[in-house]
């Protein structure tokens, strides 16, 4: 028995019909060469030989009294494989689109919360010949990081399905009494107390430098409180959503997206939120709802030591700016990275004392009451938005993974549209590439996939973009080297170019896998 953590328990107090609170992913599998099985009772046989390894699987909630603390966690002794692992059959021709569709209709749907919070559905009638596999898990379970930590126990890492360690026999485990649960959570609540009070003053601390800007790696000072609480302009995307969703996928060669982020001296996310922001703008431009201000945006930040595995949530929230407001990419880019760059700064100074746990008596009514109201009064529709969109990258594994024997295609991840934040763009980084998943509000965005096609093609304008820099940047450095002699007879060096150069051929290499990627897209 263990009482949920504030920050897992939050997923469950938020949760509304119109606002399902769990994640997932959609996977392509590759099944091995004149197969002749069932795919889907090998996977059912394959996730009830490695239910013992996760707890995810045969945990199920626990309410108190009245709700008046947060629910824990009990053993499910009687786990229906049958329920939790489903077929489904793609309507004819079995299309990428319709999978997709597929997808976004299963991820519409709330989990039973009287069962463990996890499904698995099998999918097959693709014309490419391949399954498909959707995973949804709630929130309150896990977060991207933990999902990545159970794929580990779930896929093997070659067509031979690894040897699990033995199944421990299961003894059936008396459920705990109302009195053991009361005294479990007055025993927790009395522990939070007591942290608050014993880190207080270095999280006062740490919160007052939240005040003041940072710098990043230019020198320059942005940030600041103040300004990063500033609200987002309206957008269409910023209004209450329904419970029903839409779908999409695109795929950027991970070497790619990390040689544009070196290339302009950041990172890989940086290279993200870059492709992120030009597509925002071509979209919101399309549309004629293109604002003047930088669009805001949330992402989350793993507050994980290194090497925690554990199946929780141990993350928090940062806002940043995401500079739509720019018509060059190269100003884009390096506002982007100049900006993450104080973010990083800020968050460094404040991370090891963001709290995920917080005492619990009462929150569920407050936070449940709440959510409601800001649903019913609709809100979103009439508030200033906090953010404009949310963006998650989530580091995963680079080597191909199997389930069943069949090997993993695709690792396209799914998550949650909020009132007030319609749009969810989540990334996987998977075996060479990047697995991005845009999942929307269909009444607030119904045409998700020319957002899609237009982050192929800002990823084709980046890769371009360093294509054009590699060609100018000789002559500026020629230019610069003789107008330094001239002037210095050659005593110092000669200036650099902005942006570090791109070998050519690596360079129209890129541009022409692009292409064929925004082709696909398209």
């Amino acid at each position: 028995m263990k009482q949920l953590s504030g920050l897992d328990a939050a997923f469950l107090h938020l949760e509304l019909p119109e606002m399902p609170m769990h994640i997932g992913a959609l996977h392509l599998f590759d099944l091995p060469e004149g197969y002749r099985g069932d795919f889907y009772e090998e996977v059912k046989a394959h996730v009830a030989s490695r239910m013992h390894l996760a707890r995810l699987f045969t945990k199920k909630l626990a309410h108190l009294p009245l709700d008046f603390a947060n629910p824990v966690w009990v053993e499910d002794d009687e786990v229906d494989l049958d329920y939790h692992v489903q077929r489904v059959m793609l309507p004819r021709p079995g299309t990428m689109v319709q999978l997709e569709a597929v997808a976004a209709r299963l991820h519409s749907h709330l989990l039973d919360r009287s069962r463990p919070l996890w499904e698995f559905h099998v999918i097959e009638g693709l014309r490419s010949g391949q399954a498909a596999l959707y995973i949804k898990v709630h929130h309150a379970a896990i977060d991207g990081v933990g999902a990545e930590s159970l794929s580990r126990a779930v896929f093997d890492p070659s067509p031979e399905p690894r040897e699990a360690a033995a199944v421990p026999e299961r003894k059936k485990t008396a459920q705990p009494s109302v009195n053991a649960m009361i005294a479990n959570v007055l025993r927790h609540t009395a522990t939070q107390y007591w942290k608050i009070a014993k880190y207080l003053p270095t999280t006062a601390k740490a919160v007052g430098s939240l005040m003041l800007p940072s710098k990043g790696k230019s020198g320059k000072r942005s940030g600041g409180l103040a300004n990063r609480l500033k609200p987002g302009p309206r957008t269409p995307l910023n209004v209450t959503v329904t419970n029903q969703r839409v779908f999409a996928t695109v795929r950027v060669p991970l070497s790619e997206a990390k040689m544009l982020g070196n290339a302009f001296g950041g990172s890989l996310n940086d290279a993200v939120l870059a492709i992120c922001s030009g597509a925002l703008r071509r979209y919101l431009d399309a549309k004629g709802a293109l604002p003047a201000e930088p669009l805001k945006v949330v992402m989350p930040v793993n507050l994980r030591a290194q090497g925690n595995t554990e199946q929780n949530n141990q993350f928090s929230l940062a806002l940043a700016s995401l500079p739509t407001n720019h018509s060059s990419a190269k100003e884009r880019m390096l506002d982007i990275v100049q900006s993450s760059s104080s973010l990083k700064t800020t968050l460094n100074r404040v991370k090891s004392v963001l709290p995920t746990d917080l005492p619990s008596l009462g929150v569920p009514w407050l936070m449940s009451a709440l959510a409601s109201l800001y649903s019913r009064t609709r809100l979103a529709d009439k508030i200033p938005p906090l953010a404009n969109v949310l963006i998650s990258n989530v580091p995963g594994v680079q080597a191909p993974l199997y389930m069943a024997g069949a090997r993993m295609a695709s690792y396209y991840p799914l998550s949650i549209p909020l009132h007030g934040i319609a749009l969810n763009i989540t990334v996987m980084s998977y075996n060479g590439a990047l697995e991005f998943g845009l999942i929307a509000c269909r009444r607030a965005m119904p045409d998700v996939r020319e957002l899609a096609k237009y982050m192929s093609e800002a990823h084709l304008e980046l890769m371009a973009l360093l294509q054009e820099e590699k060609k100018e940047a000789p002559a500026t450095r020629r230019k610069a080297a003789r107008k330094t002699a001239k002037a210095h007879a050659g005593a110092e060096e000669p200036a650099r170019a902005s942006v570090t150069p791109l070998p050519l051929k690596a360079a129209g290499k890129a541009v022409r896998r692009a292409r064929r990627v925004a082709a696909e897209a398209a």
